[in-house]
C-alpha cells in the first residue's frame, strides 16, 4: 500500500516516466543515481512498477501498461485485454447496462466494461488491489465510470445492476488451484450468485470437467492467438446447456451441435490440428464433419482427411511421410531431405520434443514437422509442413 502510495505522488509520477523504458541489467546503475535525489524506497517502488509494466505490455499493450499500476499477482492473473473486450462485447450485446465485478483484481475486466459503457461495481476483499483497480480506473479516466470497493465479494448486495461478473481467484498457497470448490469464492457460490441475477459471467479454468457445469449455464471456451485462455459459464443468455468455442482475434465461434465422436479412419494426406478452445469444449466432432475427416486414433485429437479445407478452427497439415516410431528412421529422412528447422509436435507420445530434436540433430536450409502420435493405437511419426 505504502508503495502504490508513493508513486501516485507527483514525485512518483515523474519518477515512473523516468525509469520506464530501463532494462533489468541496468536497474543496480539508475537505482544507485536515482537515489541521490529520491528517497531509496520510493526508487525501489518506482524500478518495480517499470518491471511490472513492461511484463504487462503482453496483456493490456503498451499505452495502456504504461499509464497502469500493478501489483505481480496482478500481471499474473488479469484477463488478457483482447479476452475482457470480447467479453463486455458480448454482455454489451445482452443488453446490459450496469455489472457488479466481483473478485476484480487489479480491474482489467473492469476497465474493459466500462469502455463498453457499462457501468461497473468493481470489489475486491484486498487493500492493495482494491486501491490498484481505482488507481487504474482513474489513470485511464475512466473513474467515472467504475465504483471500486474493498470488501467480501459474499457480502456484496448485486440487487439492481444488470449482471454478475465473477472471476474466482483459482491460485492458493501452494499454486494452482483444479478443484472448482476449492476456488475463492467457491464455485457453487458464484452459480448460485449467477442464478440469482437477470444475467452472469463467471470465468473459470479451461480444464473444468464438464460434468460439473450446471445445466443452466451456457459454456464458452476462449482461446486468444491459439493460447487457451479461459472457460466462462454464462448465465441467462437464453441458450442454458450450449457449448461454444470462441477464437479470437476474430472472433470466430463455433457451435456445439452433441454431434457423436468422429470414426476413427486410416491416415490421409492431410493433418488438422484443432485450437485448444475447440478441444477443451469437446468440439473436434463438429470440425472433423467441417472437414470430411475422420480420427487417427480413438483417443486423439488429431483429424486426418483426403482434401485440404482451410479452417479458423484447425491448423492444417499436408502429410509427406509415415514411420513407425524409430529415432534413426527419423534422422535418416531429415538428412535426405536436408531439413534443418524441425517443429516437433506430439500428442499421445511420452517423448519431449527438445529430447528428440538433440538426437536426430537436424541441419540443412529445408523445414518440417513431425507429429509424434498413435496410429490406431500404435507409436506412429508423421512428417509434414503448414498447409498455405
Amino acid at each position: 500500500m505504502n508503495d502504490l502510495a508513493l508513486l501516485l505522488t507527483p514525485e512518483g509520477r515523474a519518477l515512473l516516466d523516468q525509469v520506464r523504458d530501463t532494462a533489468p541489467a541496468e536497474e543496480l546503475a539508475v537505482a544507485t543515481r536515482l537515489r541521490r535525489d529520491h528517497p531509496a524506497e520510493l526508487v525501489s517502488a518506482a524500478l518495480g512498477q517499470a518491471r511490472l509494466r513492461q511484463r504487462a505490455v503482453a496483456k493490456f499493450g503498451a499505452e495502456d501498461a504504461g499509464r497502469m499500476f500493478f501489483t505481480p499477482n496482478g500481471v499474473e492473473q488479469s484477463t488478457r485485454a483482447g479476452v475482457a473486450a470480447y467479453r463486455a462485447r458480448r454482455l454489451r450485446e445482452l443488453g446490459v447496462t450496469s455489472v457488479a465485478d466481483l473478485c476484480c483484481g487489479i480491474g482489467g475486466d473492469a476497465i474493459a466494461l466500462a469502455r463498453a459503457g457499462i457501468r461497473v461495481l468493481a470489489v475486491d476483499r484486498d487493500p492493495l488491489t482494491a486501491a490498484t483497480a481505482r488507481a487504474n480506473a482513474e489513470a485511464l479516466g475512466l473513474a467515472g465510470l467504475i465504483e471500486v470497493r474493498e470488501a467480501d465479494v459474499t457480502e456484496v448486495d448485486t440487487t439492481g445492476y444488470d449482471a454478475v461478473f465473477v472471476d474466482p481467484a483459482r491460485r492458493g498457497g501452494r499454486g494452482r488451484v483444479f478443484d472448482p470448490e476449492a476456488y475463492s469464492p467457491p464455485l457453487s457460490w458464484a452459480v448460485e450468485t449467477a442464478l440469482g441475477a437477470p444475467r452472469a459471467a463467471l470465468k473459470i479454468a479451461p480444464g473444468i470437467p464438464h460434468e460439473v457445469i450446471p445445466d443452466a449455464a451456457e459454456a464458452e471456451w476462449i482461446s486468444d492467438g491459439g493460447d487457451v485462455k479461459e472457460a466462462v459459464l454464462w448465465f441467462g443468455t437464453g441458450a442454458p446447456g450450449a457449448v461454444r468455442a470462441t477464437l479470437l482475434p476474430g472472433p470466430r465461434t463455433l457451435l456445439g451441435r452433441g454431434l457423436p465422436d468422429p470414426a476413427v479412419r486410416p491416415v490421409g494426406r492431410y493433418l488438422y490440428e484443432p485450437d485448444g478452445a475447440v478441444i477443451r469444449a469437446h468440439l473436434v466432432a463438429e470440425v472433423a464433419e467441417e472437414l470430411g475427416g475422420g480420427l487417427l486414433d480413438p483417443t486423439i485429437a488429431y483429424i486426418t482427411a483426403d482434401a485440404p479445407h482451410p479452417t479458423p478452427y484447425a491448423s492444417g497439415y499436408e502429410i509427406t511421410d509415415r514411420l513407425p516410431f524409430n529415432v534413426k528412421k527419423l534422422k535418416a529422412l531429415l538428412r535426405e531431405r536436408e531439413v534443418g528447422t524441425l517443429t516437433v509436435k506430439k500428442r499421445g507420445s511420452a517423448v519431449e520434443p527438445e529430447e528428440l530434436r538433440r538426437k536426430v540433430r537436424p541441419q540443412g536450409p529445408n523445414a518440417a514437422t513431425v507429429f509424434l502420435t498413435r496410429v490406431a493405437g500404435a507409436p506412429t511419426m508423421l512428417i509434414g509442413h503448414p498447409l498455405g
